[in-house]
């Protein structure tokens, strides 16, 4: 159980007052609290169940463009007045910095309890319902044609408060809740074994699907790699799942656009605002006011408002995603990202996916990657993968053992649809997506 928010606030208030008194010219108090919910299951037993709550003190103190950080668990006057007296004393020490500094105050734009991201339900949910769930998950892939193993379902639900004051006049606090579930199994035979599955899960109970569609979704994805072969290299249109436009070409243009990749010149997207770098179908967008979002929240660690940002719009650069240090370098205006992206999407399109499917004569439907493999300075992408081989806009056989290549700008401006399948199920996320072509490597072909 959490700590009433009104107690937090007071306990930052005083310090970041107290280190204003003890010369520092700015503080910023930031006290993370709450409790985390897991059980594990296993072949129909409890493999483990853990619950566990957690607090923690950060603090930054600035002096004359120099900073130092600390950090404690412990709340005692006497540990966290020490904490802040060592901390301006190391401060002293350091290196000027220009563009250290806290953020001037802004007006939030949006309240917590407007954006749905704490949900009581989850907090009273027994846990016995949680294990219960778990096992009907797990039992329910089992029984599925062509799984072979199972490799575990999970119950998990977060409670979180976050509070931060800031001598520039920032104090603010929200608390978020999070429930999820997930169920990975295995297929195939002998040394032709895959594993996949599917979590789901969301900031309030409503969004956590029944267990039996959890489990059917993950052995779905599983049982169709059975029978997995190697293609013949070629150069073919690559048709990106969700789930891989998610983690793969969002992933890796969220570290493209970050601003520290940016401002040390380790991005190929350096001096491109403005720039069409993307295909007309191509709208990328950060908004951290979704409401019933993962990535959700008023405001970012540095306590500047969350908001919407557009960073490609219709295929143009328009923005990076800031913190106020990264801002300043580039003397641009924070974007409210000091802890990264927030809901990160490319907005749906208009194509049915399996039109999208359907247009291709011959090619890959991307279903999963392997490891990494990427290079923000470039741009370029080498990675192990795996999916469906498609032939007459159909799949006609799971493909694994395979490496797929390109480069990022080049992938952008080749996208030909984009679909309207759009689902908010993690912090970022994508339609179905169409690219003209990668390179594909397997097998050589005989000559």
């Amino acid at each position: 159980m959490t700590a009433s928010k009104n107690t937090m606030l007071e306990l930052a208030e005083k310090y970041a007052l107290y280190g204003k008194k003890k010369g520092a010219s700015g503080v910023e108090v930031s006290i993370d609290e709450g409790s985390e919910f897991r059980a594990a299951v296993r072949e129909g037993e409890l493999e483990t169940l853990t619950e566990a709550g957690s607090k923690d003190l950060q603090l930054r103190v600035f002096v004359d463009d120099k900073m130092a950080t600390a950090s404690s668990s412990d709340f005692s006057d006497s540990t966290l007045t020490q904490l802040v007296d060592n901390a301006i004393l190391r401060a002293k020490l350091g290196g000027k910095d220009p563009f250290a500094g806290l953020p001037k105050a802004e007006k939030l734009t949006a309240k917590a309890e407007e954006l749905e991201i704490f949900d009581p339900a989850i907090l009273e949910l027994a846990p016995e319902k949680k294990i219960a769930y778990a096992k009907k998950a797990e039992a329910t892939g089992l029984k599925q044609k062509g799984v072979t193993k199972s490799l575990g379902a999970r119950f998990v639900t977060v409670d979180r408060t976050s509070t931060l004051v800031n001598s520039e006049g920032f104090s603010g606090s929200y608390r978020g809740t999070i429930g999820y579930a997930t169920a990975y199994f295995q297929a195939g035979e002998g040394d032709n074994l895959f594993q996949d599955g599917w979590f789901e899960g969301g900031t309030t109970l409503a969004k956590l699907p029944e267990p039996e569609v959890l489990a059917t979704t993950a052995t779905e994805r599983v049982t169709r790699l059975a029978g997995a072969r190697k293609v013949e290299t070629q150069n073919v249109p690559v048709v990106f799942e969700p789930r891989v436009t998610a983690s793969l070409l969002l992933g890796f243009l969220a570290r493209c656009v970050d601003g520290q990749a940016v401002s040390q010149k380790q991005s190929f997207l350096v001096d491109k605002i403005g720039e069409k770098i993307a295909s007309d179908r191509v709208t990328i967008i950060d908004d951290g006011l979704l409401p019933g979002c993962l990535g959700t929240a008023p405001f970012d660690s540095e306590g500047v408002p969350c908001r919407k940002t557009t960073v490609i719009d219709n295929g143009e650069l328009r923005s990076y995603l800031l913190d106020t240090y990264y801002g300043r370098k580039l003397k641009m205006r924070s974007t409210g990202n000091a802890d990264g992206t927030t809901n990160f999407y490319w907005a749906a399109g208009s194509s049915k996916p399996e039109d999208i499917v359907k247009s291709v004569d011959k090619g890959l439907l991307l279903t999963g990657t392997i490891g990494q493999g990427t290079d923000t300075t470039t741009g370029d992408i080498s990675i192990g993968a795996f999916g469906l081989w498609i032939e007459d806009g159909k799949p006609v056989f799971p493909v694994a053992e395979i490496t797929i290549s390109s480069n990022l700008a080049d992938l952008l401006k080749g996208v030909e649809m984009v679909g309207n399948d759009l689902r908010f199920l993690d912090d970022t996320n994508g339609p179905t997506v169409k690219v003209a072509e990668m390179t594909i490597g397997g097998t050589t072909a005989k000559g």
